[in-house]
């Protein structure tokens, strides 16, 4: 059974109660969710503020990384008294401020192949804010092994991009959801694609992507809307443009 909100949580989430696609049970919904944020830095931060504002009960959060003054461009979840302590305790205190009433799961490591299924065990969603492609990888396929749904993004100077994975489900014809790998077959080699530390980017475009992937999560957990499977947002900065494009599995891994 669901945990009654307080009188305290029923103010604090009005807008959202008010909403007929989210309501007083959608509202016990994220009260009552689990997510994990792998990575606290461009992508994690506005995910992780916009979740805890949202009411999410309980936010796991991965990063190995401290804070740097470099940081401050883009990963808004951390401030200037932060710089050189651990980025999960960053946002974990940043988050006690915004909202007592979610729980915080610092986990201050990197997730490898040997750490990633015991870190994802318990969780109902998990968010990919990671800025590498071997951690974009292990999850994807760990969280279709553990049946997790899985909001992953990537940006890039002025670009970004998001989906939603979900390949153990089938749509209403019968034809079962895309994998990470149907959309992205194999990594770049490496020194192929720079980093944001090599190329730039603008700091506002991990804002957009970023709360673009809290609202894949608000809509996974309450029911609202189509959720972003088998289908991938583009975003270019520059022109100002959204377009989506969909994608489908593989016929050979059918």
């Amino acid at each position: 059974m669901a945990e009654a909100l307080t009188p305290q949580e029923i103010d604090r989430y009005s807008r959202h109660i008010l909403l007929p696609e989210i309501g007083g049970q959608g509202q016990q919904a994220l009260k009552a969710a689990r997510v994990l944020v792998v990575g606290a830095g461009g992508l994690g931060a506005p995910v992780i503020l916009y979740l805890a504002a949202a009411g999410i009960g309980t936010l796991g959060i991965v990063d190995d990384d401290v804070v740097s003054l470099s940081n401050l461009q883009r990963q808004v979840v951390h401030q200037t008294a932060a710089i050189g302590t651990s980025k999960v305790d960053s946002a974990r205190d940043t988050v006690a401020r915004l909202n007592p009433h979610v729980t915080v799961r610092p986990l201050p490591f990197r997730l490898t192949p040997d750490t990633v299924s015991e870190t994802l065990a318990g969780y109902d969603i998990v968010v990919d804010g990671s800025d590498n492609f071997d951690t974009r990888y292990l999850l994807a396929e760990t969280a279709e092994t553990l049946r997790i749904p899985l909001v992953t993004g990537a940006v890039g100077r002025f670009d970004g991009s998001l989906t939603v994975l979900m390949p153990w489900t089938s749509y209403a014809a019968g034809r079962p959801a895309p994998r990470y790998r149907d959309l992205f077959p194999e990594p770049p080699p490496p020194g192929t694609v720079p980093s944001c530390a090599q190329a730039g980017i603008v700091g506002a475009l991990t804002g957009v992507i970023g709360t673009l992937q809290a609202m894949e999560v608000v809509k996974l957990v309450t029911g609202a809307g189509d959720p972003l499977v088998g289908r991938l947002l583009l975003y270019d900065a520059l022109a100002a443009r959204f377009e989506t494009i969909r994608y489908k599995r593989r016929r050979a891994d059918l």
